[in-house]
């Protein structure tokens, strides 16, 4: 029996949780909190008429650490999986090493007051974690997370070395709002308007956000306009490929977001600091969040697909020179909220999330301390990917991108 708790209603917990309840062999006992437990009880709801199958539901603050410690205690899982907000990864840990149980997420910890995102807070739960036999794994979404797996599974079958590689994230959907952020308005704002940084010869190089831009034709998509960004992947990509001499991350955004978001910035409703209004300090960005739409509410609008994954070139394992590779997956917002009430871009990471979960349940990933998802055999994730609903493809190019 294997008993699972995970942590966040959101559209990613609520994707997560659906695919957990489609694969009652791995997951037999399914159970989810969140701070609102009316989120929770909609997810268990939707999934008792989809699948059949019960979860139990809670309410809790995943920052307060002898709360959930005692949750998690009472509910007694194998793995607690978080799908909070990153601001919760150190709390969450924490509840985990105190009640003994493997913990997993799907990105890395980011502070409140800084919109700074990296592993090293994380990284440092390492002794600890081993000292207490158990197992954390670290960005099991889709980036992070499935765009890592793409570059080890071509390093183990199609390239000795990876030298350069350039991740592209395309979301060629349409919901129909004038504005909205496909998932936490907070975290994806913050992402967007932080300093772009890439890899280049042995260090990072860092430019203002949004100023580097690349057209690109998507399979299934088409031409789109992408920018160079930060992403918590190439972090971790560059410590676990040693031979990366340059690594970068492309995102899609229209020209209505970008002219909608840079208006946000000039007027400060993206700031992160506090500002004092009818006397009370808000946070002008969580505002903000307040009063667009809710990303899990999109589902029922959003036509399109996304085209996500990684371009690769190396020396080639058959000993032909450099070859270069692409390696992606195409998601259908409409398919993907026929089976689980949640558009492609909740679903390209919940379930990831369900497959990293199933690594450590059943074993096929087992070792303890704290680990990245490219630690780890990328053969049994990449199968489950094709068997629940994010099948890949890769095709050989003629070299890398051009730019």
């Amino acid at each position: 029996m294997s008993k699972v708790l995970v942590i966040g209603a959101g559209g990613v917990g609520s994707v997560a949780v659906h695919k957990m309840a489609m694969n009652p062999q791995i997951f037999s006992d399914v159970h989810l909190a969140s701070r609102t437990k009316s989120k929770c009880d909609a997810i268990a709801e939707s999934v008792k008429s989809r699948t059949g199958q019960t979860v139990s539901t809670y309410a809790i603050d995943a920052e307060d650490v002898p709360a959930l410690t005692a949750l998690i205690q009472e509910i007694g899982p194998k793995l607690v999986v978080n799908l909070a907000l990153p601001y919760q990864d150190l709390t969450i840990m924490d509840a985990c090493l105190a009640a003994g149980v493997h913990y997993m997420d799907t990105a890395n910890y980011e502070p409140k007051d800084v919109a700074k995102f990296e592993y090293h807070w994380q990284w440092a739960y390492q002794d600890r974690f081993k000292q207490a036999g158990l197992m954390a794994l670290l960005g099991s979404g889709f980036d992070p997370g499935v765009t890592s797996v793409f570059a080890m599974w071509l390093k183990k079958h199609k390239l000795k070395t990876i030298r350069t590689l350039d991740i592209l994230d395309c979301n060629g959907g349409d919901h129909g709002q004038a504005f909205a952020t496909n998932f936490n308005p907070e975290i994806n704002i913050r992402e967007v308007t932080a300093p772009a940084r890439h890899w280049a010869n042995g260090d990072w190089v860092e430019t203002p956000a949004m100023t580097i831009r690349q057209n690109f034709d998507f399979e299934g998509v088409g031409p789109k306009n992408m920018y160079l960004m930060y992403h918590e992947e190439l972090e971790s990509l560059a410590k676990f490929v040693p031979e990366l001499e340059r690594a970068r991350f492309w995102m899609t955004f229209g020209d209505a977001y970008i002219q909608h978001l840079t208006v946000l910035q000039n007027v400060g409703m993206t700031r992160i600091d506090p500002v004092l209004y009818n006397g009370q300090e808000i946070i002008p960005l969580q505002f903000l969040k307040a009063v667009l739409p809710e990303p899990a509410s999109l589902g029922p609008t959003t036509q399109g697909k996304t085209n996500i994954g990684d371009i690769a070139t190396g020396e080639s394992l058959d000993g032909s020179g450099d070859k270069t590779f692409y390696i992606y997956n195409i998601c259908d917002h409409e398919d993907a909220y026929h089976e689980t009430g949640n558009q492609a871009v909740s679903y390209t990471t919940g379930v990831p999330a369900m497959i990293g979960a199933a690594m450590i349940l059943t074993g096929a990933w087992s070792s303890e301390g704290v680990f990245n998802i490219e630690q780890f055999d990328p053969d049994p994730f990449m199968d489950m990917l094709n068997q629940h609903g994010l099948p890949w493809q890769v095709k050989e190019l003629a070299g890398p991108l051009q730019f």
